[in-house]
């Protein structure tokens, strides 16, 4: 089967890893298409089938890279292998192409694993993301630092375009083929834009509003994402190409994950800001059929949707009826005290699952009560509250909204020395714990604990 655009890249063949092994499965996405984890769907996924069933197409883009344009980039290391009940089934490590700049388009067993993880997690969080539908691990040698083997991810979504496709055919002043490629996304992507009175105003509109729903929810949920250049930007708002991603341990605003981010363009705190400034970027591509005062529009809607997005899953957290832009500063509070305490996000937050809101002696007080300002902050909550009649299901409520496991950086990082020695089993389990954030099985309570002070001397960057 050929690719629906085979003029936005070159037609590339993956190249066969040596000895080919599942690593990592999906089992309720491969469900879904219909697939098993046995040795023809092995050999499809990893390349190693002749002739393929599809033509698989390494595509091109450009995009903003911290902040700079870099006018050619493009599927350097993976391949849109082809379409399967309405997804995508992408290649992440499947092999050089005409985009690799010098590179080997290989990923290492350990980059595999962490894209792998991630965006199970963040999935079964509730967060727009791309699947992961399986890990390939194999004997080829594959140099970084220093010698590691090669693996593929195989990733999953209805579509892979990047805000840096649009950019490639606006600054290569392609204006035929960047029109045929906003058509086809609206015919395949967007059918509500398609039918409204601007369909590529609305289109915008659209991206703009799924962006700021899915930047609100890292910032709630404390997900980092580490390199948020406009070509790691999905046009469908999911999250996207996970490299020196990190889950807050302690929190901290302005935490950088990515080593190699010197300047802290991407800090946590930052990540809203850059989510509006890189649709500004895709906003610019459409100059030659929307006005200035048209883009301008559609841009301003970012930040109500942002915030609308940011109180409710925090309302939910927090257990606060009807949330309102006034309670910004209560939630403020309490990160400033968590901030101040060094207290773990995400399990600070879960201790409202187990909070009695009328007593002054819970979990929440056991991790901040020593912080000045603590006590006057939870008469303001309690008054916020206004009594909470019903103890058992507001408690229930609370464990719907904060997950009791998340991926912490050591939990990956453990998965994967064990995957790099042969032993599969707690990549698996850990896999399967993340399947179920909300309500793990209690064989799982170790997975739960705040991330151990060793943890914070793993170092993340671009590779990772």
């Amino acid at each position: 089967m050929g690719h629906r655009l085979p003029w936005l890249g070159s037609q590339v063949r993956p190249a066969p890893l040596a000895n080919p092994r599942w690593v990592g499965w999906s089992e309720d996405l491969a469900a879904t298409l219909e697939l098993a984890p046995d040795e023809a769907t092995l050999a499809l996924l990893s390349g190693s089938v002749t002739p393929l069933p599809w033509t698989p197409v390494a595509q091109v883009y450009s995009g903003h890279q911290f902040g700079g344009y870099t006018p050619r980039l493009g599927d350097g290391r993976g391949l849109h292998l082809g379409e399967r009940h309405g997804q995508e089934l992408f290649l992440k490590g499947s092999g050089p192409t005409p985009y690799s700049r010098s590179g080997d388009g290989r990923a290492v067993l350990r980059s595999a694993i962490r894209e792998f993880l991630a965006s199970e997690a963040l999935h079964h969080l509730g967060i727009a993301t791309t699947r992961a539908l399986a890990v390939i691990g194999s004997d080829t040698p594959v140099w970084r630092e220093q010698q590691e083997t090669g693996a593929i991810t195989v990733r999953v979504s209805p579509s892979h375009l990047r805000f840096g496709h649009f950019e490639y055919f606006y600054y290569t002043r392609q204006q035929a083929q960047l029109a045929a490629l906003i058509e086809d996304t609206l015919a395949h992507h967007f059918p509500d834009a398609l039918a409204a009175p601007n369909p590529k105003l609305a289109w915008l509109e659209a991206v703009v509003s799924r962006t700021a729903e899915t930047v609100a929810d890292w910032q709630a949920f404390g997900f980092c994402h580490g390199v948020l250049n406009s070509d790691n930007m999905s046009i469908l708002g999911e999250t996207f190409d996970y490299g020196p991603f990190a889950f807050l341990d302690a929190f901290q605003a302005g935490h950088i994950c990515n080593h190699s981010d010197h300047q802290g363009r991407y800090a946590f705190d930052q990540q809203p800001g850059i989510g509006l400034w890189n649709l500004n970027r895709l906003a610019v591509t459409l100059t030659p059929w929307l006005s200035e005062e048209q883009l301008k529009g559609a841009l301003a809607r970012y930040e109500p949707v942002l915030v609308a997005r940011y109180l409710a899953r925090m309302g939910a957290r927090l257990g606060l009826d009807a949330p309102q832009e006034a309670d910004l500063a209560l939630i403020g509070g309490l990160l400033n005290l968590m901030e101040a305490a060094g207290a773990d996000y995400s399990n600070t937050l879960r201790s409202f699952a187990e909070l009695d809101p009328a007593s002054d002696d819970t979990p929440l007080h056991r991790r901040l009560a020593t912080q000045p300002g603590f006590d006057p902050w939870w008469r303001r909550y309690q008054a916020r509250l206004g009594g909470v009649t019903e103890l058992g299901p507001w408690q229930w409520a609370r464990a719907q909204a904060n997950p009791a496991l998340i991926l912490r950086t050591h939990l990956a990082q453990e998965a994967i020395a064990a995957a790099e020695q042969g032993d599969n089993a707690p990549l698996a389990r850990l896999h399967r714990a993340l399947c179920r954030p909300y309500d793990p099985d209690s064989d799982f309570d170790d997975l739960r604990d705040d991330a151990p002070s060793w943890s914070q001397q793993i170092t993340l960057s671009c590779s990772s």
